[in-house]
């Protein structure tokens, strides 16, 4: 399969042997990003803020490649208190899709330190369907 790696200096770097977006098969996807700022390395406090900035830098990756949120068509989120945390999110995840509804999945995680991580799948030029 032909691919290739995205990488911008706006999101936050790999902490490990990872890309932060691959390119490959008509569609972006990205790695699961947490709420670090990439110019700080600071990360705010509270879901909503942590969502906010954790979907920051995935707009980055998608923007590498001339992508918005609009081009997304998966999510899949995790967050360290589902219950308690979930309606928040979700208002912050709105500010950010709109009308745009791409599919998704939320899910409790053991995250380190931090209380979102996100990753996206978007479709590139070419490869949406017409509805």
């Amino acid at each position: 399969m032909n691919q290739r790696t995205v990488h911008t200096l706006d999101a936050p770097a790999p902490a490990g042997a990872y890309s932060q977006g691959v390119i490959a098969g008509g569609f972006l996807f990205t790695s699961g990003f947490g709420p670090q700022n990439p110019a700080t390395g600071e990360v705010p406090h509270g879901v909503a803020a942590q969502t906010t900035q954790v979907l920051r830098n995935v707009a980055a990756v998608l923007a590498e490649e001339g992508l918005t949120m609009r081009d997304v068509v998966k999510v899949t989120t995790h967050l360290q208190h589902l219950k308690r945390d979930f309606h928040a999110y979700d208002a912050a995840y709105r500010e950010f899709f709109g009308d745009a509804r791409p599919v998704r999945t939320t899910v409790g995680s053991d995250l380190m330190d931090i209380l979102v991580e996100i990753d996206v799948v978007a479709a590139l030029p070419g490869t949406r369907t017409p509805g």
